[in-house]
Order: structure tokens, then sequence, then C-alpha cells
């Protein structure tokens, strides 16, 4: 079955309200989770995840609240201590029968150690982008300038697959171990804070392509990935620049993203909310960089940083963009289920040696939404039966070649550029 150009859900996350319960309070926020409803109306200022519950308001939160706190006693405790009260005999959640298959095939992976992580495999991970950071200097110490700084551009990038996972959890299952992982190689390797990317990273994973609530979409104004997006923009200017977004996106939009983050949004965000472990980080990457500019000219070590921070920036975002950048959104007033986001609205590159490599098994996209705690490196062991619970379900399992979703990443950055154009003709 092929992808289709749009999705349509029926209900909206103000009606599932009526499915769940009699009438409720104009302001009363609730959710469901298992067999009963949570009042939250209190509770979404003080979520220690941030705004992302409010997502959830009005809908059957039972999946999304087991794959975020997979390894989470104290989320429990919090869920426990919450008023809420028995749903309805009545209430049937949307696609029952695909959520009971969903649940019943966790339940499976769970008993199968699945979700247990692979300390030889964190240590394989670590070593490796050590190794890689030795290797791009000691290049650049004999003579090999370019060749080093592609090998310290790659490995910035894999800083960032890197520190993805530590900020899933899925590292060691250990939450502080895995947070201190992704600090680090944040930090160090990339210049930015794992406590802003866990905030928003999040809220993608909870709603993944949805207006107004993936913060994925918000992307405006250097980029614009769907043409409700592009609609927005009213400036001549900015809309010259979109015009070419295609051609710029690599070599010149990624660049800014990553200076942008680095130099003021992160640094702004470890400061407001007292990160002092992430500024610690930030010291010693700029240290360096000063030690080096000090030694060796300024100028030619901004060049050379430049050209460091575009390639990994180009090789990370790329790789992101090609996972859901151009498939359809969900309207503000409409909820998917768990599995449907992942299956609507994600895109699988197809496995290989050197794609699990180079994306870090994040080529397995519709896995790991499905499972965002789940040691990435067990995705290619899952996903035969993932597709078999799609096909039984009717879903699509949306897997394309690398290069053929990258062609389709770039042909929507266009098409999204041109859509006035094409309307006017």
């Amino acid at each position: 079955m092929p992808p289709r150009d749009s999705y349509s859900y029926a209900a909206p996350p103000s009606a599932q309200l009526h499915e769940v319960d009699t009438p409720q309070e104009h302001d009363k926020k609730e959710l469901v989770i298992g067999d009963r409803a949570y009042d939250v109306t209190n509770f979404v200022k003080r979520h220690p995840g941030g705004k992302i519950i409010a997502y959830q308001v009005g809908t059957d939160a039972t999946d999304a609240y087991k794959q975020f706190h997979v390894r989470s006693a104290k989320a429990d405790k919090m869920l426990k201590s919450l008023p809420s009260r028995p749903v309805h005999k009545g209430y049937s959640p949307r696609r029952a029968d695909l959520i009971a298959d969903f649940q019943e095939f966790t339940k499976q992976l769970e008993a199968e150690g699945m979700f247990e992580p692979s300390l030889p495999h964190v240590a394989y991970r670590l070593a490796e982008v050590i190794a890689m950071h030795v290797a791009g200097a000691a290049l650049i110490w004999h003579g090999y300038t370019f060749a080093g700084i592609a090998m310290l551009g790659v490995v910035q990038g894999r800083c960032g697959w890197l520190m993805h996972e530590g900020g899933h959890y899925s590292l060691t299952g250990n939450i502080a171990f895995d947070r201190a992982i992704q600090v680090a190689c944040y930090g160090l390797g990339c210049g930015m804070s794992g406590a802003w990317w866990r905030n928003q990273h999040n809220k993608h994973h909870a709603t993944p392509q949805k207006l107004q609530h993936d913060v994925d979409l918000d992307t405006l104004p250097l980029v614009a990935f769907h043409e409700r997006i592009a609609a927005k923009v009213k400036s001549p200017a900015m809309k010259a620049w979109l015009s070419m977004q295609a051609k710029l996106f690599a070599p010149v939009t990624t660049l800014l993203v990553a200076l942008g983050w680095q130099l003021y949004l992160h640094p702004r965000h470890m400061l407001r909310t007292k990160h002092y472990d992430e500024l610690a980080m930030l010291g010693i990457r700029y240290g360096l960089v000063g030690y080096l500019a000090a030694n060796y000219g300024a100028g030619y070590v901004l060049a050379c940083y430049l050209l460091y921070v575009q390639l990994g920036a180009m090789y990370i975002f790329c790789n992101f963009a090609v996972s859901h950048t151009h498939l359809p959104v969900v309207e503000p007033n409409e909820h998917a289920t768990w599995v449907e986001y992942a299956a609507n609205h994600t895109t699988n590159c197809s496995p290989s040696w050197w794609c699990d490599w180079w994306m870090s098994y994040l080529n397995y996209q519709i896995e790991h939404h499905l499972y965002p705690s789940m040691p990435q490196f067990r995705h290619p062991k899952i996903a035969p039966r993932v597709k078999q619970l799609f096909e039984k379900h009717g879903l699509h399992y949306d897997v394309r070649g690398y290069f053929e979703a990258m062609a389709d990443t770039f042909a929507n950055l266009d098409n999204v550029a041109h859509a006035p154009e094409k309307k006017m003709q």
C-alpha cells in the first residue's frame, strides 16, 4: 500500500473527552491512562517534562505515557498522586484493536529483553567518538588539515546521534548516567544543551508532524518544510530566501541553525535554567578553541571552526530531515493514536550495514517513534514484526532507499518554496 498525501483523524482531542467522560467542567483537564481518567488541571504547569503533557489532554495517553516513562519510577509515583476516577463502562479508544495488539506486542518485546541496555554497546559508542576525535586531531597535526576537519565534522554529528540516545535514556538504562553522557557529548562535542533538547524533542515525539505542536515544524525564518508554514511568510526578503531553500538548506541553513543554537539559543537556556554542568562543558569547548586561536592565529582557527561546524551540521540535520519533513501534517484540532503517528508521519531508510552506522540506527525511525526508550541497536531485530503489525491493521510501513528519501526531502523543500507560484498558475 503506497503512502497517502494526507490523513484525517475523526476525533479531535476535545471530542475524545466525550468518549471517555460524562460532561466535564469547562476548565477541567483530563487524560486517560489505562482504565482511569486523570485530572491534570493543576499538574500541567508543574509537569517535570514541561507542557508536553498538555498535548495529551482529552485523549487516551496510555501508550504515550508508557513509552516516555519506561525507566521512571518517579513518574509512576506522581501519577498515583493525581486525582483520578474510572473511565465509564462504555469507553473504548480510537483504533482499539490496533492499540490492543500494539500493547500485546510491547509486552512480548519486554519479555524478550528488547528494552534492556547493552553496556558493551555503550562502551563501543563512547570509544568510537573518542577515537574519531583523536584521529581528526592527529590528521590536522600532521598537516592533513581538511581530512582532519572532515573527520571532526563527522564525529560532531556522531556526538549528536549519541547524545540523542542518551536523552531518550536508552543507553545505560540509568537516567542519571544517560543524562551525564548526553550533557558531555552534546556540550563538548556540539556546544549545545541537552536540557533544551530534551524539552523540545519530546514534544516532537508526542505529536510528530502536528501543526502548532511539533517543534520540528516551527522552523521559520530559515526554512519551511510545509506549505502551511511557508504561507506565514509575508516579508519579500524572507520569500526570496525561501524560494532558494532547497539549494541553501545543506550548505547554509544547517550552519546558521547550528551557530544560532551554539552561540545564542542554547547558552541562554543553560543560564535561564541554571544548568551549570552544561555551561562547564561549553567552557571546556571554547577554552580549547581560544587556546588554538592564541597559538595558531584567530583567523585560521575561526575558518577551520566554521568548516567543522558546517560539516557536522549538514551531516546531522540532513539526516534528521529525511525522517518526517516530506510527510503529511496533522491538523491542530486532530489527534492520531501513538501507532498512527509512527506509521503515517514517519519514514524509514532501507537497512544496510553502512546506513545503520551512518544514521546510528535512526534509519529505523518508525521503530524509534514506537519505542523511543528502546536501545536503538535493537530496532533491526524488531522491524520485520513491526511491519507485520502494520500490515495486519492496514497501515503503510514506509521504507525508502536512503538516497530516495534524501531526494524526497529536497524535492519537498523545493515544492514548498514554489507552492504559491504553482497555485497562481
